[in-house]
């Protein structure tokens, strides 16, 4: 141990006091020992510092920050270099901030598009998103602060996020949605990772041995700190045998005593707690010392120049239809949409930045050079239906030679702890738009949302741009690439469906009750999409420039692939060229391609420059189920260069020579995995995949509620109390919405709807004990009276030890 010395000269209250933290957002700090205090903060794309004391729990106003795009646009840049550019601006604000811990970035799969929190996450592939979030995690930690990499795993809806069981199988797992995380692991070497709320497979992610020591510490090597997300600890001593270092927030001490009881009784080793304490240890001291460098505030003109960069190279153009972009000088410009006057940059929940300085369209057309006659904003912003302002759109688009049509999804559709609950864009938009197509069908349709939507209207408009979330300066760099000053280069880092019907997750997303089952395994995203040849809307890497590119003179050997790029049009212009590789051999079922390298390329009108993607211990593995371990088939693989998953331009082949592993499937077992179209899986193959029966995904209605049941099954309650409850959270939701309160209603159903009983103590900082929530759960359970009594019998004795408690 790194830290024995002063480990030894600790009592064993003092390190279990270690292992939770001191408020809602700093860990517990020793004066006796010189230990300080470490502050976590949000951050994914911007620090959110609350200006509210640190024992404040919820979402409070953070210190004015930069905000970056988020994730899922900085994603679209396909830059591994301006991710880790963006990590370093991020590192030198939380020096200025004295910010110890960075919470983010997120690497979660895009398995379905409703997933409410996909604004955070960077894409559908976990290659592509592990390249990313390894660059942002050594920017960040450029400075010597920490980046902490979330949510270890499976985490992918927002629904009942707190106690779903996902049910996956080991090869998913391991291809999917942990590579991303092995990525982060091993080359951005994070020193901290967040487990996730739910349960895999039965077990609590921050339980789970399988998950948190066999693969992470074992087979990774990891041996950095392991921090819960908020509220997100179940049973205090299984999570730290499974090496789960700090529980946050604060149980002022409550779980503490359960670390030193189990200790005393034998349960726990004291040499678990003596290395749990090392880690942590080693997290607080680099950190701090990182904050004893002299610092001055950061530069914020120039942090928001660099926000703006990052934005207009991740802007996605999706069509152009007679190179109506850039727009000519001179043209007439009608600016309609409520996105126009206040710009959609950002998420909600967790995340959400205070900016700088926010800039919004109708403040920088003077500086674009493009022509504007006037702004409508056509729509109420948050779906209620008005024609006055449909009228008022129309009048003015009619007299403009062009369009820019400002749409997307607000920002409480978008948010943390809820999941979308379709993938259209409100009604009353695109009833705006098949309006104003009728005066006016000259339309460029801007669109501004974080995640994956429907578009049937798409052949209403000429052209359409799309920013995602670009953060504070998002809206200027859309101009830049309006004007033709910027030329887009940035690619879709997921595909987007004709209708949602298409998706392979549609029938199992989300999970309502106990669990959500991964019957598509493998198959998400582009993968299945290719491999079943489903037509799509757009593919996975698509995006147009305003010049055109030609690709030749492919060779490969067994370091990787070469071949020449070439620009045939006018304008210099980045493209980002993709490497997807296919196994040729039916012995094992796979999709017909996968993401193996990227690289993005600046490139001169005119120029040819010879490109070179290498291969790497990623290129031909697969995860053996029955060997435990990452094989190599012995096969010929079909080597690929595309401008996206569907628009291969180059292609060849190798044989490569395996590790002659034992095949891990009955194909006879399995025969619509192994049939090219895995769709509408049966339970009884999808048990045939995981080697075991599946859950029972429902409530058992007939048992009395426990710690890990939600408030949202007091519907079932035996009390009438638990009753009253339910319906008076569901009343308070439904009237919130009423009276236009749609982000305190979310809150609602984040914070409160889908909240285990659990969450009430873990998530209160203390205010809250468990022997109270025993006696709340008395009375939901119909006892009611005897629950009252035990719940204030309680609370008095919390007030009494808190008092006698060292301040």
């Amino acid at each position: 141990m790194k830290y024995y010395e002063l480990i030894a000269n600790m009592t064993l209250e003092e390190k279990a006091s270690l292992m939770s933290g001191k408020d809602f957002w700093q860990s517990q700090d020793n004066e006796r020992l010189g230990i300080k205090s470490m502050f976590l903060a949000d951050g994914p794309h911007g620090i959110r510092k609350q200006a509210a004391a640190s024992d404040k729990p919820g979402l409070n106003a953070g210190v004015p920050a930069t905000c970056y795009p988020t994730a899922a646009t900085v994603a679209n840049s396909w830059n591994a270099e301006l991710g880790q550019k963006v990590g370093e601006y991020l590192g030198e604000e939380a020096i200025a901030q004295k910010v110890n811990v960075l919470l983010g970035p997120g690497v979660n799969m895009k398995r379905n598009p409703l997933c409410g929190r996909n604004f955070e996450y960077f894409s559908e592939d976990p290659y592509l998103a592990g390249k990313m979030a390894a660059s942002y995690i050594r920017g960040i930690q450029s400075y010597g602060v920490s980046a902490c990499v979330k949510h270890l795993a499976v985490n992918n809806q927002e629904e009942r996020r707190m106690s779903i069981d996902t049910i996956v199988d080991e090869r998913a797992l391991r291809e999917i949605y942990l590579t991303a995380f092995e990525i982060a692991v091993k080359e951005g070497k994070t020193k901290s990772i967040m487990s996730s709320y739910n349960k895999l497979n039965g077990t609590y992610t921050n339980e789970n041995m399988h998950l948190m020591q066999d693969i992470l510490r074992g087979e990774w090597g990891y041996n950095g700190t392991v921090i819960t997300d908020w509220g997100g600890s179940n049973d205090r001593v299984a999570g730290l045998l499974a090496g789960n270092e700090l529980e946050m927030p604060s149980t002022a001490g409550e779980t503490d005593k359960e670390i030193v009881q189990a200790i005393k009784s034998g349960k726990l080793k004291e040499e678990v707690l003596d290395e749990s304490v090392d880690r942590l240890l080693d997290l607080i001291f680099t950190t701090t010392e990182a904050l004893r460098k002299p610092q001055l505030e950061f530069d914020v003109e120039k942090h928001h120049r660099v926000s703006q960069k990052v934005a207009e190279e991740s802007i996605v153009l999706l069509k152009n239809e007679g190179n109506l972009l850039p727009l000519k000088f001179g043209k007439k410009i009608a600016v309609i949409g409520d996105f126009a006057k206040d710009a959609r940059y950002q998420g909600a929940g967790s995340s959400i930045v205070n900016p700088t300085i926010l800039d919004h369209t109708m403040d920088c057309f003077e500086e674009s050079g493009i022509v504007s006659i006037g702004f409508e904003p056509g729509f109420e912003r948050y779906g209620k239906k008005d024609q006055n302002k449909i009228d008022k759109a129309c009048a003015l688009a009619e007299q403009a030679d062009a369009v820019l049509l400002y749409i997307g999804l607000d920002e409480v559709t978008e948010a943390e702890g809820l999941d979308r609950q379709s993938m259209r864009i409100p009604e009353n938009q695109i009833e705006l738009l098949n309006a104003v197509q009728k005066v006016n069908p000259n339309i460029i349709a801007i669109l501004s949302c974080g995640s994956a939507v429907e578009m049937p209207w798409i052949d209403k408009v000429k052209g359409l741009l799309h920013g995602y979330l670009g953060g504070q300066a998002g809206a200027r760099a859309i101009l830049r690439v309006l004007s033709g000053d910027v030329n887009p280069s940035g690619k879709l880092a997921e595909t987007y469906p004709l209708r949602y019907e298409d998706t392979p997750t549609y029938h199992h997303f989300p999970g309502k009750e106990v669990s959500v089952e991964y019957r598509e395994s493998i198959f998400i995203g582009y993968r299945y999409y290719d491999t079943v040849n489903k037509d799509v809307l757009f593919p996975f890497g698509f995006g147009l420039s305003y010049t055109t590119f030609a690709y030749s003179d492919i060779s490969v050997n067994e370091r990787g692939v070469t071949f020449k790029l070439t620009n045939t049009g006018n304008f210099a212009g980045m493209e980002i060229v993709q490497l997807y590789v296919g196994c040729q051999s039916q012995e094992i079922f796979r999709s017909k391609k996968e993401l193996k390298g990227f690289v993005k390329v600046f490139i001169n009108a005119g120029e040819t420059k010879t490109i070179t993607i290498p291969f790497d211990d990623k290129t031909f593995r697969y995860f053996n189920v029955k060997t435990n371990k990452w094989e190599i088939e012995t096969s010929g693989y079909t080597i690929m260069i595309g401008a996206s998953s569907t628009d291969i331009r180059l292609e060849t082949t190798m044989h490569v020579k395996g590790t002659e592993a034992v095949l891990p499937y009955d194909k006879a077992m399995l025969p619509t995995y192994y049939s090219g179209k895995p769709s509408n899986i049966s339970e009884d193959e999808f048990e045939n995949l995981l080697g075991r029966k599946v859950p029972v995904s429902t409530w058992d209605r007939t048992k009395p509620l426990g710690y890990n049941d939600t408030l949202a099954q007091c519907q079932y309650a035996k009390g009438v109390f638990g009753r009253l409850v339910y319906h008076s959270i569901v009343f308070a939701h439904w009237y919130l919405r009423k009276i236009g309160k749609r982000s305190t209603a979310n809150l609602i159903i984040m914070s409160v709807y889908h909240m285990p009983f659990r969450g009430i103590s873990r998530m209160t900082g203390g205010v809250v004990s468990m022997p109270m929530v025993d006696g709340i759960l008395k009375m939901v359970n119909g006892r009611f009276f005897k629950g009252l009594t035990h719940f204030l019998k309680e609370r008095r004795k919390l007030i009494r030890n808190n008092k006698l408690r060292p301040q």
